[in-house]
């Protein structure tokens, strides 16, 4: 209320001064110098209201530069009006006597008020990012912050190598605006001759050369569009092929963290949604753009005054549908979480529809689902209102600017100062300056809003993978020799005792034996596995392979020689065929075969619909559990491995297949080394050497007669899962 007030009374003190100066303006003493006048009563208001707005009751917002600023537009806007009128050699004697009038004086409020719409919206905003990449350049810091923080910009770098093309087709833009637009000039050149009845030879000629303006314009077009889709479609490959190859070299614990769901929809849909935008709503923009500017050029040609009056509306036009487009854009982000929640709701139950329907349940997921569409529905009914708000103050705001232009044209008509020709062609400017503004408005947003939701994109890329530099060891004799040297490790980082899954294990696993690791659940069997294959890195200890340290190996050396086979085996939605060569596409089909029988495989995989080549199904939904930890061991033979490890992958199996495995591995072991991880004790009472872990430490090491001896942890277990036996055999 205070800023009110104040702004009132400044408002007061304004129109007094302005009434004051004019009553000494016209002095005999000043009549003779009427310019020199005008600027000096101009300056004395400015220094006058300058100093008023010291006062210590004044708002800040007076007090600051931009406040000073606005005093400046105000008092010296007419000034140079009067001085562009004199330098175009036009009467301007009552505009320098008249500039004190109460017309004036509105007028100048009122174009003070659109000046600044200009200058804060655009020309500061475009000066402010000029300064700031004049200030960041030289700067490798700077530019690799600024670079983080835009991801327009970073898009532009995907689209440099396509240089000579984006050149190519932004002359093509412009041929085609120039031919679009010089249309509507022709067409009021044609209205004068029809209503004065000139030489028809001048009419046909006109007709003819808006003809061939028109083909050349729709031909450009079409090449234009041609090369830029495109282009923009390999830049989309590109950039997606990118982000893919980013998100697989992260860390394993990167993956822990983030859903899948979030990583396949910034791969997939977010670099759709940028590419979309990009193609169609840059385009578009790019084009708009384009035609702006020749519809400005032709425009002022035809009449600088109805020029600059349009020019005076289109900040009006563009800032009062911005206003209501904000709150739609706030119901539009509201709109799209509550379809998230929604889309979580289904994608939860289809996920785990099995235990849905076990559990009978699918009334109640539908309830849930129901009442997330209807929060959904709620917000949609406001974002409609909000939709049809924007939408009306857009179309009166452009209604009210073709009004006034028509009004002000028609007075200049009827003075003889435009002809009706030109007023026809600047009122088909007017029209298709009006739309190209919409246009531009609605695609311009589009375009930041799709970069802003692909930061998420550039995020990937720029992230660095928490793992150790790659390795540059590949020797060409590789033994298996495991060796692990007071390994300490967490999952959460933590070096507490309480959240230590490995707290202090060394072990050894020697080549040319099997060797099994036994323990009760979460004692730290399967973490093992998973550092040896470098998915996390040990807080403390070393892991020796072959005497050298892991992180030394190169990665794609260290993942031939080792294969891996985990209790939830993983098929892909593929043939069995392409399931167990993963990885190994060069391999032969007698390879294949061989890898199958000695997983025992094979017999039933020929017994399968088209043997090698039935599909997997998602997940291998389409063979049982028995059989999916087959495949997935003869996927792992297939690669001759020099370590072998099975993570309870004979868990789903029979007594007999478990038997045949069992053997082949006691062949394998020949060549290679073997970590055996059981639940089973039956499956490694044959092993070379059993290792007993309990509680993230190792408890004991020897053969299955050896441990039962000592009757420690592992004959407590080897008892318990006899009397089950024993149970169920009763």
């Amino acid at each position: 209320m205070q800023e009110m007030i104040f702004g009132l009374l400044l408002v007061g003190l304004d129109l007094v001064l302005v009434q004051a100066i004019s009553l000494v303006q016209v002095s005999p003493l000043f009549l003779p110098y009427p310019v020199v006048t005008v600027w000096g009563a101009c300056l004395a208001r400015a220094c006058l209201l300058s100093l008023a707005c010291t006062a210590p009751a004044c708002p800040q917002w007076v007090r600051s530069s931009e406040g000073l600023q606005r005093i400046c537009v105000l008092c010296f806007l007419y000034p140079v009006y009067v001085c562009l009128l004199c330098v175009r050699g036009q009467s301007a004697p009552e505009e320098l006597w008249a500039w004190s009038s109460w017309t004036r004086v509105l007028q100048s409020y009122v174009l003070t008020m659109v000046s600044w719409l200009y200058w804060s919206k655009y020309v500061s905003s475009f000066l402010l990012s000029c300064w700031t990449c004049v200030c960041s350049f030289g700067k490798p810091s700077e530019r690799r912050k600024a670079g983080s923080t835009s991801s327009l910009r970073r898009m532009l770098g995907y689209m440099a190598p396509y240089t000579g093309r984006f050149v190519l087709v932004f002359a093509l833009v412009n041929l085609s605006s120039f031919g679009e637009t010089a249309i509507p000039k022709y067409t009021g050149h044609v209205a004068d001759w029809i209503a004065n009845e000139d030489s028809s030879d001048l009419f046909s000629q006109t007709i003819k050369m808006m003809t061939v303006m028109t083909v050349a314009s729709v031909l450009c077009e079409f090449i234009c569009d041609m090369i830029y889709n495109v282009t923009m479609s390999r830049v989309h490959t590109s950039v997606q092929g990118i982000v893919f190859q980013a998100v697989m070299q992260q860390e394993m614990a990167f993956f822990d963290v983030t859903p899948t769901g979030e990583l396949v929809s910034r791969i997939t849909t977010d670099t759709n949604d940028l590419s979309e935008a990009l193609s169609e709503k840059l385009s578009l923009a790019m084009w708009y753009t384009s035609r702006f500017g020749f519809l400005m050029f032709f425009m002022f040609s035809l009449s600088w005054k109805m020029s600059l009056l349009t020019l005076m509306g289109l900040p009006i036009v563009w800032f009062i549908p911005e206003i209501t487009g904000h709150f739609h854009q706030t119901i539009s982000a509201k709109v799209q979480e509550s379809l998230a929640k929604a889309n979580q709701v289904a994608t939860e139950t289809f996920t785990h529809i099995k235990t849905v329907r076990s559990f009978a349940n699918e009334d109640g997921e539908t309830e849930r689902y129901r009442q997330r569409m209807e929060d959904t529905y709620a917000l949609n009914k406001q974002e409609a209102l909000a939709y049809a708000a924007s939408t009306w103050t857009n179309s009166m705001t452009t209604l009210a600017l073709k009004v006034g232009i028509l009004y002000y044209g028609g007075r200049l008509v009827t003075r003889g100062m435009v002809s009706s020709g030109d007023l026809v062609s600047f009122i088909l400017y007017e029209l298709q300056l009006a739309s190209t503004v919409e246009a531009f408005m609605h695609s311009y947003p589009e375009v930041r809003k799709a970069i802003g939701a692909s930061e998420k994109i550039f995020e990937y890329l720029n992230r660095t993978p928490k793992i150790p530099p790659e390795g540059d060891l590949a020797p060409d004799s590789f033994q298996g020799h495991i060796e692990f040297k007071n390994v300490k490790f967490s999952y959460s980082g933590s070096t507490e005792d309480s959240s230590l899954v490995l707290k202090d294990v060394s072990m050894e696993i020697r080549p040319g034996q099997i060797t099994a690791l036994v323990g009760l659940n979460r004692c730290g069997k399967t973490t093992c596995v998973k550092l040896l294959e470098r998915f996390y890195q040990p807080l403390a200890g070393e892991i020796l392979l072959d005497g050298q340290p892991l992180q030394r190996y190169k990665n794609l050396y260290l993942h031939q020689k080792m294969a891996v086979v985990s209790q939830d085996c993983i098929l892909f939605n593929r043939s069995v065929r392409e399931n167990i060569k993963y990885g190994c596409e060069d391999a032969s089909d007698e390879e294949m075969e061989r890898a199958a029988r000695l997983a025992s495989a094979h017999h039933f995989i020929q017994e399968l619909p088209n043997g090698y080549d039935t599909a997997a199904g998602e997940r291998g939904g389409q063979v049982a559990g028995g059989q999916k930890q087959r495949i997935t061991i003869a996927r792992a033979l297939i690669r001759r491995p020099k370590i072998l490890i099975l993570d309870n992958a004979t868990s789903d199996l029979d007594t007999e297949n478990e038997h045949q495995i069992n053997q082949a591995l006691q062949e394998l072991a020949r060549d290679c080394t073997v970590l055996l991880i059981s639940t089973k004790m039956s499956a490694v009472e044959n092993a070379s050497r059993i290792i007993v872990l309990n509680n993230g430490v190792v408890e004991d090491v020897g053969t299955h007669g050896e441990l039962l001896e000592k009757g420690g942890l592992y004959a407590e277990m080897v008892a318990k899962q006899n009397m089950g036996f024993h149970r169920q055999a009763e």
